[in-house]
């Protein structure tokens, strides 16, 4: 459990900080204000956005399946770090070392009518 933590932490990471680059290249181009408020040059906003999210209150519709609706972001969260795990990072260092890598990958993405289908 500690190595899947030590090697999805970094992935969660660095996703995030992509994401406050888009958004500062993208509020640039579009002449408005880029997420530069929470700490120096905006560092801070990747765990800001985090913070408000783990502590926003969930709305569920009244005629919904619950369950899904909640199993909707983890499926999306489990496969999309899963589709990591095919990935050979080193010789030698890769978390699946079979032959389908390729099929496996396509599998996981072929999932995400499945996502959508659920969040919906």
């Amino acid at each position: 459990m500690l190595a899947l933590l030590a090697w999805a932490l970094p992935i969660l990471i660095a996703v995030a900080f992509v994401t406050v680059a888009e958004r500062k290249g993208l509020g640039a181009l579009q002449r408005r204000v880029r997420p530069n408020t929470v700490g120096a040059w905006g560092m801070l906003q990747p765990f800001a956005d985090a913070l408000k999210l783990g502590v926003k209150e969930t709305l569920y519709p009244v005629n919904s399946s619950n369950g899904l609706l909640v199993l909707a972001p983890v499926l999306i969260l489990f496969c999309s770090l899963l589709r990591f795990s095919v990935v050979p990072y080193d010789s030698g260092v890769v978390f699946y070392d079979g032959s389908l890598r390729v099929l496996l990958s396509l599998a996981l993405s072929g999932l995400a009518v499945y996502r959508v289908l659920y969040g919906g």
